[in-house]
């Protein structure tokens, strides 16, 4: 008898009954992580004998915590989310796939979501107006004039596809809505046994945004994949992945005074980081858990990609019931969890009889007494600096950013709207508070606005260079700034609502003033920008800003008063009072208590529940969108914003037999640490880039460009893009002689001088020549961004090989057919002499073609004189269902070869 059949019960919860499969009692079960328990349930739920068998399960439950991943499982998440940069390309893909369906003869209504999916949009308002009292209203004006196009777009789908819903522009940001409104924790569906009871079964998610991660503080299990990934999983098709390691991480200790949960987060980014998760679970347990309130957990769980995590969860316990009900969830459905965990051991509570401290692989510890603030940059999430040490660490970077043309004297600025000063190295130019880490989180939040009301009643002001922002992650936040009287005093330092979704994070904070801007250009300075996010990639933030850094929102505040990274806050005052004193950040900064009793006063249930009682609907704007009708879309070939995608065009009902790799040139040489934003960016981009002048000959005027994240339904605009990030820097120049010009350069072979990259890729497919990319450690680091991806084998990329890879873009890599390898254990292009450009030959990738999985194939490099490096590259195709999708081109054409199989059956 299969575990599925033996393991179904009934748990009755009030006046109802529901079915579910009863995990608790099967062996090895009771000293599992967590995270291995919600996968356990999900395998045995989906057990159909041919992708998910008893064999799973039982390789689950014989779980050995210190061995290295082995094991294959096809998880199946229950329901998928989107935002609308990574969004609108998957319902592109889909639209498309309903095209090819219908050329292969199909009925294209087979292209259907058969799990819920939800799409936020919340990554497409820009901060165009800050620092008036309308800037909210004028932002969202501009967003729907910007994106109408992509808005009707989505309008379509929502009406074309079942089980797809869009919450509209202006709601929230996309993690902060699935914690508060989305997520279930428990589910329940009919349960098909005709007993007319409802299946419940345990919530989890995927989502084309790596914070995904958030709803990990709800014991939700759910993480970031790319856009392909999510489709396949939206169109039924299982995610396949090894059984991880798991990292129990203890949390013990309490919060002291003066530190936030945005330093507790970085503090706990560092030491994973440095630890080495990439591709493991990480899972928060101890006494002390039952101590961090929800929204801390999910403030930690929302970094797991800059741990580099597969997740970073917490488990159901009495903290979780709590936030369910402030957020609005019905007594019924609390009910549901808590019976439901209780009855599959799944309960955290440590006090609890039933509770066994599970077994982990690896252990880590954090008091949280020793927690210090702290911020991160200049452009990575994990380079923790303490306060204390930051204008020391500021010095100490800025030589590294400073060229011949830097002027080394403050410059004057002359502005209608913020008067005469002079700027300089170090300047803070933008600080904003901003995105998903922190704007769900109320006591940072509380604390912004309470420094600001005592900063206000000292008379101090944010300096006039200072691009000041406030895009809080749901409209809750606003309700309870406003309840508490902190709105005011953060609109009198220049803190006005500009929107609801990621802006500044994502790379929408908006054009500095035209003459600030000049001013930096002009003179090479490097002006900085302070950020409540998670994310502070080089290029990322604004084209004009060198150096980023991650800050909790009170402290975003404090350096817009500053005005400057190169300040001390223990020694140097911010200003002075009326009275003509100094003032020091420790004068104005609220106590922990007077934070939490804000908070207590000020956050209700009422406002969740009125804030989402029309989460689906949208203002007039929304409502009054021109929507397409019919189950294909109608392409308009003129369109600048969405365009019918091209992978599927010329694809037969089988795949063509894999082939290895000959006389491929190197397109690209790159360093460690290169991330998603580096393949693939998401922010502004120039004229004189390959993609504005794609968009001006198509008439688009520069100002009307918007950015890459929007223009991703547009795959000319988006290949043209790829490795087009302005702090890209490819060694293959310096290889050749050339200097290395930092933007989307290469040398080109074939006419022997330097391109754009995308140039460079045209001339190669023309002359029918292979490419491959060549990278350090970490790559693809960042974003679950699929267009990185897509844009690398729209290129003509067939191989990326690296010293290691982030676990998003390896498993994006595959799904776009491109082969991702990794050079020999201790090695790298340096080390074995490559300087990208020599010539190569991939042999022994043709195994894949009777159903093996090759651990390594044989590369070898031809330098123009001949000269031969040949190595053992090791294949990261990881499980036989990655292989699959490999040998189909694309998890795409693989999932729509099935679809076919299975009409045509």
């Amino acid at each position: 008898m299969s575990f599925k059949d033996s393991q179904l019960s009934t748990l009755t919860v009030g006046d109802t009954t529901f079915d579910y499969v009863n995990i608790a009692n099967l062996p090895g079960i009771e000293h599992l992580p967590y995270s291995l328990k919600v996968l356990v349930e999900n395998l045995v739920r989906n057990i159909d004998g041919k992708n998910i068998t008893d064999e799973h399960v039982k390789a689950l439950l014989d779980w050995d915590p210190q061995a290295e991943p082995s094991h294959e499982i096809q998880f199946t998440p229950s329901r998928v989310v989107m935002q609308d940069f990574t969004g609108v390309p998957c319902i592109v893909d889909l639209a498309t796939m309903r095209d090819a369906v219908k050329q292969l003869g199909g009925d294209p209504e087979v292209i259907n979501p058969q799990v819920p999916a939800d799409m936020i949009i919340d990554h497409s308002v820009q901060i165009d107006k800050y620092g008036v009292a309308d800037a909210l209203q004028q932002n969202m004006d501009i967003e729907y004039q910007r994106n109408g196009e992509r808005y009707q777009f989505l309008r379509w789908g929502q009406q074309a596809f079942k089980n797809f819903r869009v919450v509209p522009p202006g709601t929230g940001i996309i993690h902060q809505v699935n914690i508060e409104y989305l997520a279930k924790v428990v589910m329940s569906k009919d349960s098909g046994l005709g007993d007319g009871r409802k299946l419940a079964y345990l919530d989890s998610c995927v989502g084309t945004d790596s914070h995904t991660t958030t709803v990990n503080g709800l014991g939700v299990l759910g993480w970031g994949v790319g856009g392909i990934e999510a489709e396949a999983a939206m169109l039924g098709q299982p995610i396949s992945m090894l059984v991880p390691r798991v990292v129990g991480f203890k949390l013990t200790g309490s919060i002291p005074e003066g530190v936030t949960a945005t330093d507790v987060v970085l503090t706990i980014t560092d030491m994973l980081r440095q630890h080495g998760v990439v591709g493991k679970f990480v899972e928060f347990y101890g006494e002390g858990v039952a101590s961090v309130p929800l929204a801390n957990r999910a403030t930690i769980g929302n970094m797991s990609p800059e741990f580099g995590s597969t997740c970073g969860i917490f488990p159901i316990d009495d903290v979780t019931l709590d936030y369910l009900r402030l957020t609005g969830r019905s007594e019924e459905q609390v009910a549901l969890v808590k019976a439901y965990a209780k009855a599959n051991r799944l309960w955290g509570d440590t006090k609890d009889p039933q509770y066994v401290e599970p077994q982990y692989s690896e252990y880590m510890e954090l008091d949280l007494g020793t927690v210090v603030p702290s911020i991160a940059g200049p452009k990575r999430p994990q380079d923790r600096i303490t306060l204390a040490t930051a204008k020391q660490a500021f010095e100490n970077t800025l030589p590294a950013y400073e060229t011949d043309k830097t002027a080394r004297q403050p410059i004057p600025v002359s502005t209608d709207f913020r008067g005469d000063f002079d700027v300089k190295n170090g300047d803070v130019a933008i600080a904003s508070i901003t995105s998903c880490t922190n704007t769900s989180n109320p006591s940072v939040m509380i604390a912004a606005g309470l420094i600001a009301r005592n900063a206000h009643a000292k008379g101090l002001k944010p300096k006039p260079w200072v691009k000041t922002s406030l895009a809080p992650g749901s409209q809750v936040v606003a309700d309870y700034l406003k309840k508490a009287g902190l709105q005011d005093d953060l609109d009198a330092l220049g803190y006005q609502l500009v929107g609801f979704g990621c802006a500044t994070c994502i790379g929408n904070s908006g054009p500095l003033l035209p003459e600030i801007s000049q001013a930096i250009n002009d003179n090479d300075l490097t002006v900085t920008a302070v950020l409540s996010g998670n994310r502070n990639f080089e290029g990322r933030i604004s084209p004009d800003v060198k150096m980023n850094y991650l800050a909790s929102p009170p402290l975003v505040i404090a350096y817009a008063l500053a005005g400057t990274m190169d300040f001390d806050f223990a020694t140097q005052p911010l200003g002075k009072d009326t009275d003509g004193n100094d003032v020091f950040l420790r004068d104005i900064w609220p106590s922990n208590e007077d934070v939490q009793r804000v908070v207590d006063e000020t956050v209700s249930r009422e406002m969740f529940v009125k804030d989402y009682a029309s989460v689906f609907d949208g203002d007039s704007r929304w409502q009054g969108l021109d929507v397409p009708k019919g189950e294909l879309f109608s392409w308009n070939p003129d369109s600048t914003y969405v365009r019918r995608q091209t992978f599927f065009d010329g694809m037969g009902a089988t795949p063509a037999p894999v082939e290895d790799i000959h006389g491929a040139r190197v397109l690209a040489l790159l360093g460690d640490s290169v991330t998603t934003d580096h393949i693939s960016p998401a922010g502004a981009f120039k004229a004189s880039s390959p993609a504005g002048k794609y968009l001006v000959e198509h008439g688009v005027e520069p100002k009307n460009f918007n950015s890459y994240g929007s223009r991703r339904g547009n795959h000319e605009v988006m290949v043209r893009g790829t490795f087009g990030n302005i702090r890209l820097r490819n060694q293959l120049l310096a290889s050749v002689g050339e200097e290395v010009t930092p933007g989307g350069y290469t040398y080109d072979f074939l006419t022997g001088k330097p391109s754009t990259i995308f140039e460079a890729s045209l001339d190669y497919r023309k002359a029918g020549v292979p490419l491959v990319v060549l990278a350090g450690k970490e790559y693809g680091t960042g974003s679950s961004r699929d267009w990185a991806a897509k844009g690398t084998v729209m290129l003509g990329v067939r191989a990326v090989i690296t010293r290691s890879f982030e676990r998003i873009h390896r498993s994006n890599l595959i799904g776009m057919g491109v082969l991702p390898l990794q050079f020999p254990d201790g090695e790298s292009a340096e080390s074995l002499g490559l300087d990208g450009t020599e010539t190569f030959d991939i042999e022994g990738i043709d195994q894949l073609n009777s159903g093996e999985i090759p651990q390594t194939v044989h590369v070898t490099a031809t330098k123009s004189d001949g000269t031969r490096i040949e190595f053992d590259a090791t294949v990261r195709i990881d499980t036989p269902g990655e292989a699959d999708y490999y040998r189909n081109g694309g998890i795409l054409q693989y999932v729509l070869r099935n679809l076919m199989a299975g009409q045509q059956a």
